[in-house]
């Protein structure tokens, strides 16, 4: 990471709360052009979550967003800093067996 990606991402929230999250950080977090996400979106093929953090989690939330078999990860503090963050790779096979 160099000092310029040092910078702390703050998302924003929209009027009903929502958290607003930019199409160009997400593509740049899958390693996509904006308008491939944009694309996907359009098609229905992006899902989200949010999830709200209780006891020792209050305060914080956990974002999801899933499009074919990536998914980026991220808990958000109370002002909306992005405290951690992760793109998985995941398996869109049939579960394997139990041996």
């Amino acid at each position: 990471m160099s000092a310029a990606d040092a910078t702390p991402l703050v998302l924003s929230r929209g009027e009903a709360g929502e958290f607003l999250l930019p199409a160009d950080m997400l593509a740049a977090r899958f390693g996509w052009p904006t308008q491939t996400l944009r694309d996907y979106m359009r098609r229905g093929l992006v899902a989200s979550r949010v999830e709200r953090g209780e006891g020792a989690d209050a305060g914080r939330w956990r974002l999801s967003v899933r499009c074919g078999n990536r998914r980026w990860q991220a808990v958000v503090e109370a002002d909306g800093t992005v405290g951690t963050q992760r793109v998985e790779v995941l398996s869109t096979g049939a579960p394997k067996p139990a041996r």
